[in-house]
This record gives C-alpha cells, sequence and structure tokens, in this order.
C-alpha cells in the first residue's frame, strides 16, 4: 500500500487557450476543475497503474467542498483532514503549444491542532502502508520541519518515503533521511543556491543532494529526462523525444511510477526508468491528464539508460 500526504491540496482550474502572448487577447477553448495537490496526482497515476493508494488531504471552505467533491470521483480511498481556512484554487493555463502559465496561491494557515490531527492521520495509516509519499508546498505558518518530523515517524515503522517538495521544507526532510528525493531542477538550483546549466553540473547536484541525506536523488530535467543516483551509481535517463503538449504534472506522474515500481521490487534502474516513461507519457497529454500504464509501457521500451562514472 502507498500512502500520499497532500497537505497543501488544491481545487485545480485548468484552462486550455488557443494561444498565450502578451497584451493581445487570447480565448479560452475548455476549462476543468480537478482535486488538485502533488499528492492526490501521486495517487491518481498510482491508482491507474493498479496500485492501492489511500490519500490524506486537509480540505476546509467552500473550496475545501468543492475538492471533496472531485475527490470522491477519483476511485481510491480519500482521508480529509478538516481545518478551519479554506485551501486554495490554483489556476493553470496552456495552450496549444504546451506553453504554460501556472499560478498557485500560497495555501490556507493551519493551526497547532489541525496539525496534530494530520499526523495522527499518517501514523495511523503506517501500519499498513510500504510507502509514504509526502507531496507538494507546505503551507505558511506550517513548519519547515514538519515533512522531517513525518520522515522520521515512517522510517521507525520500517516505511520507505518520498520526499516531492521545495524550499526549506526540502532542505530539512533530506536531512532526515527520506528513501528517495525528486526535486525538479529549479527545486534542486533553490536547495543548492547555484544555476545548473551543464551536464556536469547536474551530477554534481544529483551528488550532493545525495550527500546531504537522501538515500537515492531524483533530479528531473523535464524533456531532457533525469539525472539519479542511489549511492552506488550514477545514471543518466535519457527519454526519447516527444511533442510535448502539456508538462503538467510530469513530475508527479514521474515520482509515483517510480515509487510503483519500487514496490513491485525492481531494482533502482528499472524505477528510474519507469519513472521517466510516466512522466514522459503524461507530457504528451493535454492539461492535467496523466498517462495509464500501457501508454507509459509503450514509452518504457524507448527511454534510455547511461551509467557515469564518478
Amino acid at each position: 500500500m502507498i500512502l500520499t500526504l497532500t497537505i497543501n491540496p488544491s481545487v485545480d482550474r485548468n484552462i486550455q487557450v488557443d494561444r498565450l502572448v502578451f497584451e493581445d487577447r487570447a480565448y479560452i477553448l475548455s476549462r476543468s476543475d480537478s482535486a488538485g495537490g502533488r499528492g492526490m496526482n501521486a495517487s491518481r497515476v498510482l491508482h491507474a497503474f493498479g496500485a492501492k493508494t489511500p490519500a490524506i488531504v486537509t480540505s476546509g471552505g467552500a473550496n475545501g467542498e468543492r475538492l471533496e467533491k472531485l475527490a470522491a470521483k477519483s476511485g481510491f480511498p480519500v482521508k480529509v483532514v478538516r481545518i478551519g481556512n479554506d485551501i486554495r484554487v490554483n489556476l493553470t493555463i496552456t495552450d496549444r503549444q504546451g506553453l504554460t502559465i501556472k499560478l498557485n496561491e500560497l495555501g490556507p494557515l493551519i493551526t497547532p491542532e489541525e496539525l496534530t490531527r494530520i499526523e495522527k492521520a499518517v501514523e495511523s495509516r503506517l501500519e499498513t502502508a510500504t510507502w509514504l509519499m509526502l507531496c507538494g508546498s507546505i503551507p505558511p505558518g506550517v513548519s519547515a520541519e514538519f515533512y522531517t518530523k513525518l520522515i522520521h515517524m515512517a522510517r521507525d515503522r520500517k516505511v520507505k518515503t518520498l520526499l516531492d517538495t521545495d524550499g526549506d521544507a526540502l532542505l530539512h526532510g533530506i536531512e532526515a533521511g527520506p528513501t528517495v528525493v525528486s526535486p525538479n531542477q529549479a527545486e534542486a538550483e533553490r536547495l543548492l543556491n547555484r544555476a545548473l546549466i551543464t551536464r556536469a553540473q547536474f551530477m554534481d547536484a544529483a551528488m550532493r543532494i545525495k550527500a546531504m541525506g537522501a538515500e537515492s536523488v531524483i533530479v528531473s530535467l523535464g524533456s531532457r529526462g533525469v539525472v539519479a543516483t542511489d549511492g552506488n551509481q550514477l545514471l543518466e535517463v535519457v527519454p526519447p523525444r516527444i511533442d510535448a503538449v502539456s508538462p503538467l504534472g510530469a513530475g508527479d506522474a514521474l515520482a509515483a511510477a517510480f515509487v510503483w515500481a519500487a514496490s513491485k521490487k525492481k531494482d533502482f534502474v528499472e524505477c528510474v526508468r519507469w519513472a521517466v516513461a510516466a512522466g514522459t507519457a503524461s507530457a504528451r497529454l493535454p492539461g492535467l491528464v496523466f498517462a495509464t500504464l500501457e501508454q507509459t509501457k509503450e514509452l518504457y521500451k524507448t527511454v534510455e539508460v547511461h551509467t557515469v562514472s564518478h
């Protein structure tokens, strides 16, 4: 069982337009709402792949009611921890060429009592979990060490952890020694406080993040694939060239597919290959739509893995 936590979920408003240009009008072609947040997205992918994946989310206010109605259609169990404040709405605008603008609200204030309830919801489900995925940003006012506490809690129960977040929450979470962290390029740059431009810099970044405490690291580089290390090997994993329609959610698909493969006892190389295949397959689809297992399998065969000496 793969448990996901989204402490800062959102109603994701996805808008498709004909073109994105400055100082001129664009026409809306379609719009849709979905129950969003990285953990919810990961559970959506895992469920499609046939995994058992209960999701824990916070919910409050009118937006929370909307989220709960949308989440009820997801097909996997969703445990709602209610909070007093309204959860956020995130706006994503994508044009026909795949150009995307993403506007995220920061999220609600959460009280210490509410945080305790979230921790208890996670703790009570760890007994039957093999993995815990800690996904997305933490709301304002929540300690940057919140994920750190949950990683320690999971390790005490021999549950593996994937950390997929940003900023101080990523920095402190890595120090707790998660099983794997999966920052994208921008998140890795903020973590290391340096620009990552060259291939050598990507390799160095993965090794540096590993040295900070993570057992294994996957640095996602978008269409260029990933650089990954588990300490024994340094990998460069390259996807086939595709026409990317919407890169939104590709990172969520990548993280979910890695954990799905790991839960099937596949080795690190295979897990990363599945991760890249799922992220790439999802980027070929419009809006916030995730690839199926069949679509991922199709691309998996064409993903190249290169071992780099270090």
